[in-house]
């Protein structure tokens, strides 16, 4: 009797949205890519002050996107196995010594350094941080990976602001206040380790959760896999065109100050914020093979648009593409995700790590071809990548759990 009260309760347990941690974890993504995004919008600034050029600051993206995704496929896999609660703070230890480091550079060797750190710590950061949204889903993963994602995401908007605010006017030393962010963030991601290490501890009493046999072979999930990552390239080779280097585009082709470059930015990236929270829900609802065709593909003729945009009509149009080209991250993870069912952190790693190293090679790639040309080619190139969303047509249609 016991033994079936016990069955029962953990059933009703699991197939619960937990929204407190969601929403926890949720902004404790919000703090990590807030002070990620500190980064990209100081660019300007460090570029002036350490005569940079645009290759260089490339490198510099390439620098903290390669050591994030190198190691967050491995930080996922070892973590299916070898579930680490408390890695969570650990990864935001790391993050504080990038951003105090990236507070006292005075070259280009130390800016490589502090931007390596902060990769390191987002590397161990998203994939255990995505296995306690989906612990907490309660079955609607895709609900609850856009709420992760959406505070990513907010973070990304928001830091932009408060660099304007606290480090373009005061200067690079400023980068210091971050770190009480971060010092913020361990103490969160303490706090839901615990819940975290608890939940490990109930589940660890029944048998693992069944595998649902989704009807496609080894070969067929291995293509589906690579086709996903394709349009995770697309995806993330556009939006570095945006983070990197918008701000440089409307500067050199509307004169704008770099303080009202930014605010742009905040619009493209608030509106990223905005269509993440929508790609997981509508693909819950209607087939996440639906949502990766639309948000792809469907941005298409409005990134063609772009290039040739005044500047308010480029300022609308950057939300428009943001908002439809973010709700794809969530359909596209917890898609894979059910192509290989119990691997959800190698999954999330690989596909976190995928993106940012995609994000890291464009911008250095995109650097490097606005030395070569100028920063408006770069943005009338970049518009053609949306139609390799055309490939979502050969993924298989997955029957609903």
């Amino acid at each position: 009797m016991n033994s079936t009260t016990n069955t029962a309760a953990t059933k009703a347990l699991v197939s619960t949205t937990v929204f407190p941690i969601l929403f926890t974890i949720s902004f404790t993504h919000l703090l990590n890519d807030m002070m990620q995004s500190v980064i990209p919008a100081i660019y300007p600034l460090i570029k002036d002050n350490l005569q940079l050029n645009f290759a260089q600051i490339g490198l510099i993206t390439f620098t903290f996107q390669i050591t994030a995704s190198l190691l967050q496929p491995f930080v996922g896999q070892y973590t299916d196995k070898y579930p680490k609660p408390y890695s969570l703070a650990i990864g935001m230890g790391f993050s504080l010594a990038g951003l105090t480091v990236l507070s006292l550079a005075t070259g280009f060797i130390g800016i490589l350094l502090a931007v390596g750190l902060v990769g390191v710590g987002s590397s161990i950061f998203h994939p255990e941080a995505s296995r306690v949204a989906h612990l907490a889903s309660g079955g609607k993963r895709g609900l609850a990976q856009s709420i992760f994602q959406l505070g990513g995401n907010a973070g990304s908007a928001i830091g932009p602001l408060l660099a304007a605010a606290i480090i373009i006017p005061h200067g690079q030393s400023n980068v210091i206040w971050f770190g009480l962010v971060a010092i913020l963030g361990i103490v969160i991601l303490s706090k839901i380790a615990v819940w975290y290490k608890e939940r490990l501890i109930q589940r660890a009493g029944k048998a693992a959760a069944a595998v649902v046999d989704n009807g496609l072979s080894r070969k067929r999930v291995v293509i589906s896999i690579t086709i996903l990552l394709v349009l995770i390239f697309s995806k993330y080779f556009y939006m570095a065109s945006m983070s990197s280097y918008f701000t440089f585009y409307l500067i050199d082709k509307f004169h704008v100050s770099v303080q009202q470059s930014q605010i742009y930015l905040f619009i493209f990236l608030g509106s990223v914020a905005a269509g993440t929270l929508l790609g997981g829900p509508l693909g819950d609802r209607f087939g996440r093979k639906y949502i990766i065709w639309i948000s792809i593909l469907g941005v298409a003729p409005f990134t063609l648009l772009l290039p040739h945009a005044n500047l308010f009509w480029t300022g609308v149009l950057s939300a428009i593409i943001g908002v439809i080209l973010a709700s794809a991250f969530s359909a596209i993870l917890v898609y894979a995700q059910e192509l290989v069912p119990g691997k959800v952190g190698m999954i999330a790693g690989l596909f976190f790590g995928f993106a940012f190293g995609m994000g890291g090679l464009g911008s250095a790639l995109l650097g490097k071809l606005a030395d070569m040309t100028s920063i408006g080619y770069v943005f009338q190139v970049c518009a053609y990548l949306p139609l390799i969303g055309i490939i979502t047509g050969f993924l298989p249609g997955l029957r609903k759990k």
